[in-house]
């Protein structure tokens, strides 16, 4: 009863410093501390607020929480780590947790990457490897292959290098004048597909050409790296058509371009394998990888390198001048391991496996309401294209994203006791990305929340 108390009297003063001085991502500031979530627990798929009232977790944090909320022993894992060692840095320097995960995670990646240089997240492993492969060119006596070529509406980050690479003008605009030479190719939306729409095969070649032809305008000697994810998560989970990467994997290799493979989301079981590229059957140069790594019990992220890469460094005649203070950290290292073991244990891939394709048939029960488009992606990994008008897939006005997607659904679904991402980065989407130990219940909590508040949300177009 104390301890209740104690809480009473304590979360008003909490929710009071959360207002005045704490600084939102990504979020407009709330002008009422009563308007700001406060999340205070997890357990499962599912986590409460201080009012302890439920909600699923449809995006796993942020394609993070693999494993589910409240897992004892990922949190047994950090305590003893940081009882042994709770900090030493990888300057010139090893620990025990770091180099057993690098072995762990170079025996689960495909083909010959097997050289592991962690960061803290996703941003710094994508910073990392435009780095890499800058230098390794100079040092291969290539020194104007400096350019990097992404997707329209692809996501990489919020450091200055990976945001340049990202393909979402509004979210560099106020930060420019950002690293020059990155280039953008047409992403791999079928669904707003302007030729070959009904060929997902025609169109794959075709997307994957536009690489090949950015390449040879901007000059084969000018190009180092190519950075796509398996299955891009800006807008709304857009999966690779058939042979895809397979025909990039060749591009690349004709003009001596490295293929990075950003897995910052689709690694860890989100698409029901350890890598996207792995259910995509394509072997990358580099694979940058964070979130599920720990299962966000800790921050941790990494760059996986070929061989190839590796080989100008291995004599130790070259150093690759970079690295971070809490890269490899002892503490987030040990909860890596214990995050793959829960993998292996309970057989997470082969559970996202097995029912995935009831994911996607529930959620694709709601193509029966006016408002949706399209329902795609992979796994455990989901977008609905929302539509003003299904026949000629019509999109929302500027006005309508901020009236009807920000406005309404993304609050409303939360009401409703569904934490998703209503995002209008590209076309108007929700997003579902939930923790991997779901079935088919959940399935059908998230479908019948989504039900109620689209059919409102359609009323207001």
């Amino acid at each position: 009863m104390s301890e209740l108390l104690s809480a009473m009297q304590t979360r008003p003063l909490i929710r009071q410093a959360a207002h005045e001085n704490l600084w939102l991502h990504f979020s407009p500031q709330p002008q009422d501390s009563a308007d700001l979530p406060m999340i205070v627990r997890g357990e499962g798929a599912y986590v409460f607020d201080d009012t302890g009232k439920r909600y699923l977790d449809g995006l796993a944090g942020l394609f993070t929480v693999q494993v589910g909320h409240g897992r004892k022993d990922l949190a047994e894992a950090a305590a003893r780590q940081s009882e042994q060692l709770s900090y030493f840095p990888l300057w010139s320097y090893a620990n025990e947790p770091a180099a057993e995960l690098a072995g762990r995670l170079a025996s689960l990646a495909p083909g010959d990457l097997n050289r592991v240089f962690f960061t803290n997240s996703g941003s710094e492993a994508v910073e990392s490897a435009w780095k890499l492969a800058k230098q390794y060119f100079k040092i291969k006596g290539k020194p104007g292959k400096h350019k990097a070529i992404s997707r329209t509406t692809a996501y990489h980050g919020t450091t200055h290098g990976a945001l340049s690479i990202t393909g979402i003008p509004e979210l560099k605009q106020d930060f420019e004048p950002l690293v020059p030479s990155t280039f953008r190719v047409p992403n791999t939306n079928i669904y707003r597909a302007e030729q070959h729409g009904e060929d997902p095969v025609a169109f794959g070649l075709w997307a994957a050409n536009q690489i090949e032809r950015v390449i040879l305008e901007e000059g084969p000697d000018t190009v180092a790296a190519v950075f796509l994810e398996p299955v891009q998560n800006a807008g709304g989970c857009i999966p690779p058509p058939p042979g895809y990467f397979q025909r990039v994997r060749e591009i690349c290799d004709e003009y001596d371009v490295l293929l990075v493979s950003d897995e910052v989301i689709c690694a860890f079981g989100r698409l029901g394998t350890y890598f996207g590229a792995e259910r995509y059957d394509y072997v990358p140069d580099m694979i940058t990888c964070a979130k599920g790594l720990t299962s966000g019990y800790s921050p941790m992220g990494a760059l996986i390198a070929s061989d190839k890469l590796y080989e100008p460094f291995a004599d130790g005649s070259n150093v690759f001048g970079h690295g971070y203070t809490f890269g490899g950290h002892p503490v987030s290292a040990a909860v890596a391991l214990a995050n793959l073991d829960i993998f292996e244990r309970e057989n997470l891939n082969g559970h996202v496996q097995a029912n995935e394709a009831a994911f996607l048939a529930t959620l694709s029960k709601l193509k029966d309401l006016p408002i949706v488009g399209d329902v795609r992606g992979a796994g455990y990994f989901y977008g609905l294209e929302l539509v003003k008008d299904k026949a000629t897939k019509e999109t929302f006005s500027e006005e309508e994203c901020q009236r009807v997607l920000k406005g309404f659904l993304s609050k409303e679904l939360f009401n409703n006791g569904l934490y998703c991402r209503a995002d209008d980065r590209g076309d108007p989407v929700i997003q579902l990305s939930p923790p991997l130990i779901i079935g088919q219940p959940e399935f059908d909590e998230i479908e019948s929340i989504l039900r109620t508040t689209l059919t409102q949300a359609q009323e207001l177009l």
